[in-house]
């Protein structure tokens, strides 16, 4: 499903948040009364939660402020920031291109059709619900260098958040950001390279901001949205702006001291420290006390059998 002109000019009317008549928004788009429902019903096809009543017109359930490229350009000038309304997924538009692009170069859509999370997983995205941003980072030391990345990332993502006045929010090895027990956040690294020669990272992050009922009910695990964390609306751009010069300066400095600087703060916001969890690996489950990660980024877990380590890959954590 694509968002043509028509739909661009329609969705920026209904931004606003208000009722606006069919008759209103025909004038104003120059087509007719029919025309704007099948417009409309292609928005509500992308995710977007547009009320329809007779006698009233149309609106957004909630206003919407669309991502404004040249305001992160010029908030984020590192390296060229990409912006679409939709995409099949902006991890994949990053990795097709990684012989072009610039360490730092950021990807944001308003709505994915592809979005993919851990272990294959499709990652639900309606449009305009979500931060989608994803990071392209050209590592020298090869893929040897990458282990524990996602941790760090997660530590990126959280100081991004408390920056803006999002407090309470905590991580979930290996690659989950969590508040109260729900997951509100995940991060996806996938890789290009071989062993011995530099590698091409891609870093994916998603997070919830405001998900309508029906999305929200393809979603298989306890999740909140950003929106429950305070009362002040989200500013979908500033939010951009930080994620994204967070991620690009903890990739500068995990390229330069590795996992080591991130290892304390990430045990500090460890949402399962001292709780009693199982691991998941294919049909096997391991059972002990979570107690946090070590200077590698692997899992310390207390079993009856002593302190074991488990690194990522396969592995899934889940409280007991």
């Amino acid at each position: 499903m694509s968002l043509t002109p028509i739909r661009q000019a329609l969705l920026a009317i209904l931004a606003d948040g208000e009722f606006h008549s069919g008759e209103q928004l025909g004038e104003q788009l120059g087509i007719s009364r029919a025309a704007v429902s099948k417009h409309v019903a292609a928005l509500k096809a992308l995710g977007l939660d547009v009320y329809s009543l007779t006698g009233r017109g149309h609106r957004l359930a909630l206003p919407l402020a669309l991502y404004d490229q040249a305001l992160l350009q010029s908030a984020l000038p590192m390296a060229p920031v990409h912006v679409f309304p939709v995409i099949d997924s902006t991890n994949q538009f990053l990795l097709e291109r990684v012989g072009q692009l610039q360490s730092g170069s950021l990807c944001l859509a308003e709505c994915q059709t592809a979005g993919r999370g851990r272990r294959g997983k499709p990652w639900v995205s309606p449009f305009g619900c979500q931060l989608i941003i994803s990071l392209y980072w050209r590592l020298e030391q090869g893929m040897a260098a990458v282990m524990g990345l996602s941790l760090a990332v997660g530590v990126a993502v959280v100081d991004a958040l408390e920056s803006l006045g999002y407090h309470g929010v905590q991580l979930k090895w290996p690659n989950d950001i969590y508040y109260e027990g729900r997951k509100l956040a995940g991060i996806l690294v996938e890789m290009s390279g071989s062993a011995g020669s530099l590698c091409h990272l891609v870093v994916g992050v998603g997070i919830n901001l405001a998900m309508p009922d029906r999305e929200a009910e393809k979603i298989d695990q306890a999740w909140v949205e950003l929106r429950e964390l305070s009362r002040d609306p989200v500013d979908r751009n500033q939010l951009a702006v930080s994620v994204g010069r967070s991620l690009q300066e903890t990739m500068l400095r995990f390229e330069r001291d590795g996992l080591a600087p991130f290892v304390e703060r990430w045990n500090q916001l460890d949402s399962f420290s001292g709780r009693p969890v199982k691991l998941l690996m294919g049909e096997r489950e391991v059972f002990g006390i979570a107690r946090g990660i070590d200077d590698r980024g692997a899992l310390r877990l207390e079993t009856e059998q002593g302190m074991a380590l488990f690194v990522g890959g396969e592995v899934s954590l889940r409280p007991q």
